[in-house]
């Protein structure tokens, strides 16, 4: 009799994991940006990004980013535009800086960058897709007393808001909620 009772628990668990399990798989519920691509496209050529801020090479960052966060993800293959079933171009609108911590009055010592980008999913033909404008990212640094320092500090600032770019783009693009 005592068998019986000792098993009865591990029913009850094993029952309410496969519960779980159903309601889980059962309500629709997955991770943001895991559906498909508009028009359940599958290759995509994507365009550099045409940069209009005062930030001169961040569009080749982007657009290297962008590339690569749309080659990590199975389903879709990014291609040269004669073989896309759309192309995928974006405008750097903005590149803003702004000091976000003083030493004193007239020393920073550190900065923000925020870059604003308008992103468009056309087919090969120009009918727009998908559209999303003001998609932002940011990322803070340090700022040195001296100049190369502070640089290559703001450069490593842009790198990190680039992949943070890249995969907003993604998930905005391919999210169905």
């Amino acid at each position: 009799m005592k068998a019986a009772y000792a098993t009865r628990p591990a029913y009850a668990l094993i029952a309410l994991g496969l519960l779980m399990l159903l309601a889980f798989n059962g309500c629709g519920y997955r991770f943001s940006g895991a559906g498909e691509m508009p028009g359940n496209i599958q290759r995509i050529a994507i365009d550099i990004f045409e940069n209009r801020s005062g930030e001169t090479g961040i569009e080749s960052i982007i657009t290297n980013d962008v590339i690569n966060e749309f080659n990590r993800n199975p389903g879709i293959s990014v291609t040269g535009r004669d073989e896309a079933e759309a192309v995928l171009s974006g405008v750097i609108r903005t590149a803003r800086i702004r000091s976000i911590s003083h030493r004193s009055a007239f020393t920073t010592t550190e900065r923000e960058i925020t870059i604003v980008v308008d992103v468009t999913l056309s087919t090969p033909g120009g009918k727009i897709l998908w559209s999303a404008k003001g998609i932002d990212a940011s990322s803070d640094y340090t700022v040195s007393d001296e100049k190369i320092r502070t640089e290559q500090n703001k450069k490593t600032a842009v790198a990190d808001l680039s992949g943070k770019l890249a995969q907003r783009i993604f998930i905005r693009m391919t999210d169905r909620f």
